[in-house]
């Protein structure tokens, strides 16, 4: 069993891949099970592709019309407004995706396909500091 902490800094809402560091971390660790938890209610962790940049480009927009800032009219029944106009909607995106990853690992490589990537996602506007709790049992 071995635990670590990655940290990623996020520039606004988008797509951050941090593949490149799990996959640093966990060589030489081994066959087993790799779990990814974020420490924070306001980001989210995804497996998704990472060839096209597009991709996150799309989601990002997608998401934001999902759920779109509070200060958009179609959001007037949000009372959590005082952390700002883009912080209710970042819960709910929370809330609506993934805050935990389990993820097979065969000699000390995390078992992905081909285009895939382990991304946080930012769901506020400012940039912030990120931590991703890594458990791995092999």
């Amino acid at each position: 069993m071995s635990q670590t902490e990655f940290t990623i800094n996020t520039e606004g809402p988008g797509l951050y891949e941090f593949t490149g560091e799990v996959r640093d971390w966990l060589s030489g660790q081994g066959t087993g099970l790799l779990t990814l938890f974020v420490r924070h209610t306001s980001a989210s962790l995804l497996i998704q592709e990472n060839a096209d940049p597009e991709v996150r480009t799309d989601l990002t927009e997608f998401l934001h019309r999902l759920v779109p800032p509070s200060d958009d009219p179609s959001m007037r029944y949000l009372t959590h407004t005082y952390e700002g106009p883009d912080d209710m909607p970042a819960h709910i995106k929370a809330a609506l995706l993934p805050v935990s990853l389990a993820i097979p690992v065969s000699d000390g490589r995390p078992v992905l396909g081909t285009w895939q990537g382990i991304y946080i996602v930012e769901h506020r506007l400012a940039p912030h500091t990120r931590r991703v709790a890594a458990h791995f049992v092999g």
